[in-house]
């Protein structure tokens, strides 16, 4: 007998303050319900994922305050609840993808765990240098500079779905860039996924025209 579980979201301020909840559902067969590719889950939690994010002022130089995911990482059930409402937004937002797409560094820390739960297939985006075989490559813009994003050419195929996901999203430019290469190689770009996204920095209006997920709003 297999059981699937249900997972509710609740936006009590209507801020993007969202708490998270789980609870157990009467026993399901497996194809009827996306939820069967949630892993096992545990008595009733109420859990505020903001609450578990640590603010770092003047990091990494004075006026910024730095958005710090290790104390959310560090917590068990809250990395648990992370990846396991990650998975159910973009069940409900359709997004299928062959492939999870992950930029470095952080980006490596959310994307396997949810390629797994998506059933779809893992790719790492590097920074120059890192990557073993041939690669394609794409330069963009940073505030003061350019930068470089870097992905092996056997990576993906062309019409392959993909779902690129980082930690946070602020101006956006690393995941625009990150699009024009994966649809440079010809792939359909089905969404983005972030954990925090910064909405004052209007990162979005930077990337395409395609369903955006965010976890937590600041």
């Amino acid at each position: 007998m297999t059981l699937a579980y249900d997972i509710i979201v609740y936006d009590f301020s209507g801020t993007g303050d969202w708490v998270l909840v789980t609870g157990k559902l009467p026993p399901c067969t497996p194809a009827s319900s996306p939820y069967s590719l949630l892993p096992t889950p545990y008595s009733l939690i109420f859990m505020d994922l903001k609450s578990l994010i640590r603010d770092i002022p003047d990091f990494p130089k004075p006026g910024i305050l730095f958005r710090d995911i290790t104390t959310l990482l560090r917590d068990p059930d809250g990395l648990r609840h992370t990846i396991d409402f990650f998975t159910e937004k973009c069940i409900e937002s359709g997004l299928q993808a062959d492939y999870v797409v992950g930029m470095e560094s952080r980006g490596f820390i959310f994307g396997p765990p949810l390629a797994y739960q998506l059933g779809a297939g893992f790719i790492p985006v590097r920074k120059p240098g890192k990557l073993p075989a041939a690669v394609h490559s794409i330069e963009y813009e940073l505030e003061y500079g350019t930068d470089c994003l870097e992905m092996h050419q056997d990576a993906l195929q062309p019409d392959s779905r993909v779902l690129i996901v980082d930690d946070l999203i602020a101006t956006g430019g690393t995941a625009s860039a990150t699009a024009k290469l994966v649809q440079k190689i010809g792939c359909e770009l089905v969404g983005f996924g972030f954990i925090i996204e910064l909405r004052d920095l209007q990162g979005r209006k930077n990337l395409p025209d395609v369903p955006i997920i965010s976890l937590i709003e600041y």
